[in-house]
């Protein structure tokens, strides 16, 4: 398990530096500057802009790059930004596409560069362009809209350094909601994304400001929403089965678009930004998501994290990933999917596919098959540690049930090898545990394996394996104790002994002839290597895929029962978030008329607890 550094056998950085006053027009400084040409004769790059005289806190900008006179199918793009003064940050790593959205909250200058790479030949050359980002308030607050129409800005004049900020804000008898804290910075206004916001509803919004002594509460601005936008194919109805109707939203992993709704079925939230699905709430704000392509390559199968608004703020694809794979002489993967998250000290993991054509395994001749990889990230998307199912799990262990995958036929990533493949561990979550480990869950091993990761130091040899045939034994009276196909595995962050999980129980169900699935908490003597069941909730329906595993800030249980076969639902199928108390009783469920591969309980938009 290495690490690696990207390294490129040419880059020609041409650097534009031009003084920028206040009383140039900015379209005119801008002109000047995106047009510069690298310093290297071989890549004619233009980076050009769409931002007008004026461009304030939270205006979008559209930056465009190009290569004059060259077929742009030879080309990759890395779009980074900074602050002037501070780092460059990767924003999108090389990939095929040549646009960028971008905007900035905070006031200063701003170095956008692109760096554009011939694929034939390895060379690249980059440009930098400067743009300016002024103030949006001087005297009071001010609220404004946004390109999504249940996202606004709230802008304040700046507060005294030492302090912090945050916006709350009600609709006229609702409960108030509120932003997280900035701190504050004497030179630069606060700007803060407002979101959780019913349609077609006044509101108001008023600054709160901790001096560390006492609070000061800033004066109040109105503002009203208008229509949603929302497309037609979103799913919005959701119907309160019983319990609470109050407090958090329900935030739903859709594969058509990602929503939020209120405790009541409201739709609050979505994003209309192509990504195929989301997978958590990043604690810093924002959202990652998988973006799947059946019809392109692995440069079109990317993980992204992007904002309220919908704009990307981290990107990368599997085939950049693969020339780094490659020159750690690791196995390529095929593509992104089920899992992406950043991890406690802001490296980002994310789950991928494998495959490989065997002969004589898992059936007659040469076979496809289908398996998993754990790639690490830094924060600017390099990979840093990596590990691969074909090298830590017995390859002839087949899929509990004989899963395949078809091209094209869904439930499956994106793989290129053959027409079918056996689909062998479709792993859908993994975790970093309290002592510092991977917990990875292998639905079609009916497993959860913790592998060791150490940090980022480990060396990827299974600790052990947790699941019907594995490395422990159940201690209960339940006639069929064990999970099955399995969602959301993770440790609880109130007590590191104990899993929790989502039980489809497809194997069980087989079995049986039938049951519901289950909400289980397993408590681990890992030296004894026994399990225990603290938890074991039915859920009083059938999933027989997807689902979610949360604990809830109360101390319940949330529980995403994704899809569900319903005659009675217009689709056909439909999705159960129950929720449940330690003792196991539901206190709430809702009903989504969608599928749903995650249905998260959160307590506002910014934050997943």
């Amino acid at each position: 398990m290495g690490r690696t550094t990207n390294r490129i056998a040419k880059e020609k950085i041409s650097r534009v530096s031009t003084r920028w006053f206040k009383s140039v027009p900015l379209f005119l400084t801008l002109s000047a500057l995106i047009f510069a040409k690298p310093a290297s004769p071989a890549l004619d790059i233009a980076l050009t802009s769409s931002a007008s005289s004026t461009v304030s806190a939270g205006d979008v900008v559209t930056w465009n790059a190009s290569v004059s006179g060259e077929s742009t199918d030879r080309f990759w793009y890395r779009f980074r930004a900074r602050l002037l003064g501070s780092d460059f940050h990767v924003i999108r790593d090389y990939g095929p596409n040549s646009i960028l959205d971008w905007t900035a909250l905070d006031e200063g200058t701003y170095e956008i560069e692109v760096s554009v790479r011939d694929r034939e030949t390895g060379d690249a050359s980059a440009v930098l362009a400067q743009t300016l980002i002024s103030w949006r308030v001087t005297d009071g607050p001010a609220v404004n809209p946004t390109a999504n129409p249940l996202v606004f800005l709230y802008s304040a004049p700046p507060c005294s350094k030492g302090s912090r900020m945050r916006v709350q804000f009600q609709t006229e008898g609702g409960p108030v909601q509120q932003t997280p804290f900035k701190s504050c910075d004497a030179s630069r206004s606060m700007n803060f994304y407002v979101a959780g916001l019913l349609p077609n509803t006044p509101y108001k919004a008023w600054y709160l400001t901790d001096t560390g002594s006492q609070f000061a509460t800033g004066p109040s601005v109105g503002f009203a929403t208008g229509d949603s936008g929302a497309p037609a194919a979103l799913f919005t109805q959701s119907v309160v089965m019983s319990g609470p109707a109050a407090g958090g939203f329900l935030l739903a992993s859709s594969f058509v678009a990602p929503a939020a709704t209120d405790l009541k079925g409201n739709l609050v939230w979505y994003a209309n930004n192509g990504v195929s699905f989301i997978t958590s709430v990043d604690p810093s704000g924002g959202f990652w998501s998988i973006v799947e392509s059946s019809t392109a390559d692995q440069s079109g199968q990317s993980i992204r994290k992007f904002d309220l608004t919908g704009l990307t703020l981290k990107e990368t694809n599997a085939a950049r990933v693969n020339e780094q794979l490659s020159a750690m002489g690791r196995r390529p993967i095929s593509a992104f999917h089920h899992d992406v998250k950043t991890l406690p000290d802001g490296r980002i993991v994310a789950l991928a596919a494998v495959e490989q054509i065997l002969s004589d395994v898992q059936g007659p001749g040469p076979v496809d098959i289908l398996g998993d990889a754990i790639i690490v990230l830094d924060s600017d998307l390099n990979v840093i540690w990596s590990w691969d199912t074909f090298d830590h799990l017995d390859v002839t262990r087949a899929a509990v049930l004989g899963e395949i995958c078809n091209q094209g036929a869904g439930g499956c990533p994106p793989y290129y090898l053959a027409a079918v493949a056996n689909d062998w561990t479709h792993g859908n979550s993994v975790q970093q545990t309290p002592d510092g480990q991977f917990l990875y869950s292998a639905r079609h091993q009916d497993w959860l394996v913790k592998i060791a990761y150490d940090n980022g130091e480990g060396d990827g040899h299974v600790i052990w394996k947790l699941g019907k045939d594995g490395d422990f034994r159940f201690d209960s009276a339940d006639p069929y104790p064990w999970f099955s196909h399995q969602h959301d595995a993770n440790v609880l962050f109130s007590d590191p002994s104990s899993v929790l999980v989502f039980d489809n129980g497809n194997t069980r169900h087989g079995v049986a002839q039938g049951g519901n699935s289950r909400g289980q908490v397993i408590r681990l003597d890992e030296q004894n290597r026994t399990a225990t069941l603290a938890l074991n909730a039915d859920l009083g329906v059938y999933s027989l895929a997807l689902g979610t595993a949360q604990q809830m800030s109360n101390g319940n249980f949330n529980f995403d029962a994704g899809y569900i076969m319903d005659p009675t639902s217009p689709a056909g199928s439909a999705a159960y978030a129950v929720e449940v108390d330690p003792a196991g009783k539901i206190v709430y469920k809702a009903k989504a008329n969608a599928i749903l591969y995650r249905w998260l309980r959160v307590p506002d938009l910014y934050s997943s607890n």
